[in-house]
């Protein structure tokens, strides 16, 4: 069996994800990688056979999304010419983690995919949204990786289709303990930003993992670390609590171990901000930015309640197992989108 497994490389965690996955794939048949993105900074042990630089997401210093460098970035002759070229009708199953590429390239060859990951479980109308109602930001979860078929991944199972949150082995294998520091990513601040925040927290060590630094910097109560997936591991197991932006990857861990966890949605993506919904129900302290009484927020934080603990319904290779089913069943099918072949129009309309 051959197996084209899509990755949209915006972030750590569909890369961290992907690197999971990947020996349970490998049991079904041979994987090939697209990998679609460029600003993970996590190196991808992966089979890769196709990149593009996709839609990316850029950050400002400050919390939100920098939306002039993501339309700059865009380069829709290029995604157009990609989605053409995409091979995807020679593979027997198409596994997209919330790539527009394999969509659109589905579409056109009217091939039948799964829509597998955190963004597949929002095409229920189960899973939860933030208080206000965003139009663009529910577009985008619905329509920017449609599939045929669903395997979404959450907090808690809101329908049918969605299963429990791929945890790391080391995460899992791991004996929590508490070393009294708080770790810290949040990718969407400026390190200067993120350091006068936290030296107001005093008596406090923190460990901040930086997309700048080659080498551990410390300042004052703050130990700025190189990103590095082991390295982070390590620092979360045997942290107090963590800070990070409101996604699914690091949250998710954050749980299982039943660490104290507060995080803080990036400003203007629909997403996080119904992460944080869903969290709120583990007792999870939810911050909307990086403000002067920050420091009061993270003391009073860590004098609240723990966190509910996360427990999983399944495991890694159930996970996919459940994906490689539904996707032999829509193999010999003509199983494909109840839509009308993608055009180019339809890809402008898109952006």
């Amino acid at each position: 069996m051959k197996i084209l497994y899509s990755v949209q490389a915006t972030g750590n965690g569909h890369i961290s994800r992907a690197m999971e996955l990947m020996p349970c794939l490998q049991q079904y048949g041979d994987v090939d990688v697209f990998l679609s993105g460029s600003n993970s900074h996590l190196q991808p042990q992966l089979p890769v056979k196709y990149r593009s630089n996709g839609l990316s997401l850029f950050y400002g210093n400050t919390g939100g999304l920098d939306y002039w460098r993501m339309w700059k970035e865009l380069n829709l002759k290029r995604i157009l010419k990609e989605a053409k070229g995409l091979p995807v009708e020679k593979y027997d199953i198409v596994l997209n983690d919330f790539d527009s590429i394999t969509t659109m390239a589905c579409r056109f060859k009217k091939v039948p995919s799964i829509g597998f990951g955190h963004q597949a479980s929002f095409q229920s109308k189960h899973t939860p949204r933030g208080r206000k109602k965003d139009i663009a930001g529910e577009f985008i979860l619905q329509q920017y990786a449609k599939a045929t078929e669903y395997v979404g991944l959450h907090f808690n199972p809101y329908d049918n289709f969605i299963y429990s949150p791929v945890i790391k082995q080391e995460i899992l294998q791991a004996t929590a303990t508490d070393q009294g520091h708080i770790t810290v990513y949040l990718s969407h601040y400026s390190d200067e930003v993120v350091l006068k925040a936290l030296h107001n927290v005093r008596d406090i060590r923190f460990e901040v993992f930086s997309k700048k630094v080659k080498q551990p910097v410390v300042s004052a109560n703050v130990t700025l670390l190189p990103i590095s997936n082991e390295g982070f591991t390590q620092s979360l197991i045997h942290s107090h609590g963590v800070i990070t932006g409101a996604g699914f990857e690091t949250p998710a861990e954050a749980l299982y171990l039943g660490k104290k966890l507060l995080v803080l949605p990036i400003r203007g993506q629909y997403e996080q901000l119904c992460n944080a919904a869903a969290l709120k129900d583990f007792n999870v302290v939810v911050v909307d930015q990086l403000s002067a009484d920050f420091h009061t927020k993270v003391t009073n934080w860590l004098a609240t309640a723990n966190t509910k603990k996360l427990f999983l319904s399944q495991d890694t290779f159930q996970i996919v197992q459940i994906a490689i089913e539904k996707g032999r069943a829509l193999q010999g099918s003509n199983s494909s989108y109840n839509q009308h072949p993608l055009t180019e129009d339809d890809l402008l309309a898109m952006y």
